[in-house]
């Protein structure tokens, strides 16, 4: 669970720093979670209306702001170009949007040349049947583009960004009024361009934070830097020395790891001599 909330704050983070630089298409995300809330309360008490305040007013606000008033030059704050980030984008880009708009725009035309579309509705000619009809195929093409999005990313990434990304979706309304709320008095006050002192901020803390330094050593690792004696196949090889040799290397290196190596008989000296 802590990974799925992380990974919803970097999508979140993502999604504002690179592709809300507006404050007019802040105010007009603004307006659209606001549209977006109504939408919710209405969505099983009447889910044509929902379909409809939906894309016609939650929808068009929202991308309105971001194929007309978002910048589509070089990004110098995240030092990113367009390209770039539409490349990144995990949910749907730019083109992607103009699909599914297309697939909106025309569904009207589709429902008035055949009313019970392939037999989705029933035979209902009456003149307030076609709203209440576009309403619900309109709340259709929405949750579909939801599914086909959150599957495909199952299949490009992995589960766990296609959830994500569809918990982020539905809760943006939510996030997107706490985010953007001072957005409408700032645009008031002349101010066109989020100066996202926020992200600058989080940059340079990032180019001043040091990097990781090395772990101090163990006492194993300081004690495997030890040079070693080749084994001996000699019948001295069990028999213990001086730490010093006629090559200058320690042969009782293996005394500082606690393993005391036995003693010949002839060495009964220098273990009295140790203990005394």
């Amino acid at each position: 669970m802590r990974d799925f909330l992380k990974a919803l704050e970097i999508q979140r983070w993502d999604d504002h720093r690179y592709y809300h630089h507006s404050r007019i298409n802040q105010s007009l995300h603004f307006i659209s979670a606001i549209s977006f809330l109504c939408c919710y309360a209405l969505l099983f008490s009447d889910p044509a209306a929902a379909g409809l305040i939906g894309w016609l007013v939650a929808m068009i606000s929202r991308q309105a702001g971001h194929f007309v008033f978002e910048p589509r030059g070089y990004d110098e704050i995240n030092h990113a170009t367009h390209e770039y980030k539409e490349a990144v984008k995990v949910g749907y880009n730019l083109q992607r949007k103009t699909v599914l708009m297309a697939i909106w725009a025309l569904s009207p035309l589709a429902l008035y040349l055949d009313p019970e579309l392939l037999g989705l509705f029933a035979d209902d000619a009456g003149p307030s049947s076609y709203p209440h009809r576009l309403g619900l195929l309109w709340l259709a093409i929405g949750a579909g583009g939801l599914a086909f999005r959150t599957l495909h990313l199952f299949v490009l990434k992995n589960p766990q960004t296609g959830l994500v990304w569809l918990a982020k979706i539905l809760t943006d309304p939510f996030h997107d009024i706490k985010l953007y709320y001072r957005s409408p008095v700032r645009l008031l006050r002349g101010e066109l361009m989020d100066p996202m002192a926020d992200t600058k901020h989080a940059s340079e803390q990032h180019a001043r934070t040091p990097p990781p330094s090395q772990p101090p050593p163990t006492f194993s690792t300081w004690t495997a830097s030890f040079p070693r004696r080749a084994p001996s196949t000699s019948s001295s090889a069990n028999t213990w020395r001086p730490p010093w040799t006629a090559d200058g290397l320690c042969c009782n290196c293996s005394r500082i790891s606690g393993a005391m190596p036995p003693m010949s008989p002839r060495s009964s000296d220098w273990k009295r001599m140790a203990t005394s």
